[in-house]
């Protein structure tokens, strides 16, 4: 007889149809011991209550109660008044402390790399709050399978919000919900794909990780320069047959740049002109600290521009919502060639929407932007203190700046050393996609790095630094 059960303490998998002859309660008590001693049922799991299981297994609660009270003398289990029946018992040697797996490095003490925001600003209980009231007020028709594109108000909602906050000219049915600005920007490869371009231009150096989506995708990321005014747009002519490039013109990572206008307005002449399109990051734009952001390039030409954005630096990452905004036969293509594509659970979608229409969201924004821009500026007199005529490069923007290092400076042996120091940091050389470059210098991301610990990561770095030299 098998009970096909999954939840802790309410359910249990036990065979008793093994070999091996004796009354029930010794059948009962050594399938017990055998899912205890090969690790199935681990140390502290619930048992169910005796009359459960009895019920389940089809036989007397007395001999469940009689198998239970055998384990426990023999000290596979434990039995308190008034609480659950426990299993007490692991062949797991016990370490004294908990290591972490292979898969799990240990956290660092002072995390300057870049791609996090303020993590421990995530709005735990407003998020909460909304997810809640949700579960609670939607609709029951709202609780089945979103329409592709994702729910219809958190489009509407975005599509207001993006065009008050962004210059973003389009509807709802324009806006594609999805889960990162990686996976907008894998689906929208499936499209370029479809419609015969084969290649996508990428700003070098830029984001490994896209790279590597359009690469899988089945088309060629193709390097294009960039500098202190962004995308060297003059450099597209050289590349024939290119129809599509991304880009992140509001903050270009890792360098840094902002687009010049003269570039914005040369890479739509380039689009127009090769039946082209721009796949616009919008990266970091919410996030400008010497002056007003700029707007999204998509609203200067909604027709040759897509554009690309998620949660993961506003909130967390962990979210899993992003969204895409393109043209209606872009749109039209995407819903249809996969319209088994993930989507954020439809709660989260509500909940998000919900604080967009509170103006919880914007709130949010506007703190953060205060928080950033003061560890921007406390970082930047910690490095002026600490590497005094050690430039520091980049718009005062973002989440990120650059520290240019001497050519003599080994940056790889200074992020391993930063490392043996429970400092995270990351090398400029690895967002190239080629070994043509003279860029030298440590991306150091400052949203995920607590503000009573800037100066003193910033001697670790210096220390790290010296040993690099």
């Amino acid at each position: 007889m098998r009970v096909s059960q999954t939840n802790l303490a309410g359910d249990l998998l036990l065979d008793l149809a093994q070999p091996g002859t004796g009354p029930l309660h010794e059948r009962v008590k050594r399938s017990l011991r055998s899912a205890i001693r090969k690790g199935r049922i681990e140390v502290g799991t619930a048992l169910p209550p005796s009359r459960q299981l009895a019920a389940d297994l089809g036989c007397s609660r007395w001999a469940v109660t009689e198998a239970y009270g055998q384990l426990a003398a023999e000290g596979y289990l434990e039995a308190r008044s008034g609480s659950a029946t426990r299993v007490r018992w692991s062949n797991a040697p016990d370490t004294g402390s908990v290591r972490p797996t292979a898969h799990e490095a240990p956290a660092a003490r002072f995390d300057l790399a870049p791609g996090l925001p303020d993590l421990r600003a995530f709005p735990r209980r407003r998020w909460a709050d909304a997810v809640r009231a949700q579960a609670t007020q939607a609709a029951f028709t709202e609780l089945g399978y979103p329409p592709p594109g994702g729910h219809l108000r958190l489009r509407r909602l975005l599509a207001e919000y993006l065009g008050r906050s962004r210059g973003v000219l389009a509807n709802p049915q324009d806006v594609t919900v999805c889960t990162s600005v990686t996976d907008g920007v894998r689906r929208f490869c499936q499209a370029l794909r479809a419609n015969g371009i084969t290649a996508v231009g990428c700003e070098e150096p830029g984001w490994t990780r896209l790279r590597g989506v359009i690469r899988a995708a089945g088309l060629e990321p193709v390097p294009v320069r960039t500098d202190d005014g962004g995308l060297r747009t003059g450099d597209l002519a050289g590349h024939a047959g290119l129809r599509a490039v991304l880009t992140a013109p509001a903050h270009q990572f890792p360098l840094g740049a902002v687009l010049v206008p003269e570039r914005r307005a040369a890479l739509l002449d380039w689009a127009r002109r090769v039946d082209g399109v721009v796949l616009e990051d919008d990266y970091d734009a919410e996030f400008r600290y010497d002056r007003r952001p700029v707007a999204a390039m998509q609203g200067m030409d909604p027709s040759r521009v897509v554009l690309f954005k998620s949660l993961s630096k506003t909130l967390s990452p962990a979210l899993g919502i992003g969204w895409l905004v393109a043209p209606p036969r872009w749109t039209d293509q995407l819903h249809q060639m996969d319209q088994a594509a993930t989507q954020p659970s439809t709660l989260d979608q509500l909940a998000f929407a919900a604080l967009l229409e509170s103006g919880a969201y914007d709130r949010h924004l506007r703190s953060c932007r205060q928080r950033y821009r003061n560890r921007r500026d406390t970082l930047v007199r910690a490095l002026a203190h600490e590497l005094p005529g050690t430039p520091v490069s980049g718009a005062a923007a973002g989440l990120h700046l650059i520290l240019r290092l001497p050519p003599t400076t080994d940056t790889e042996a200074v992020v391993s050393a930063a490392a043996t120091r429970s400092l995270r940091t990351a090398d400029l050389a690895a967002y190239h996609a080629t070994t043509v470059h003279t860029d030298h210098g440590l991306v150091l991301g400052y949203g995920n790095l607590a503000d009573s610990a800037v100066n003193e990561a910033v001697g670790h770095l210096r220390g790290a630094i010296e040993e690099g030299r």
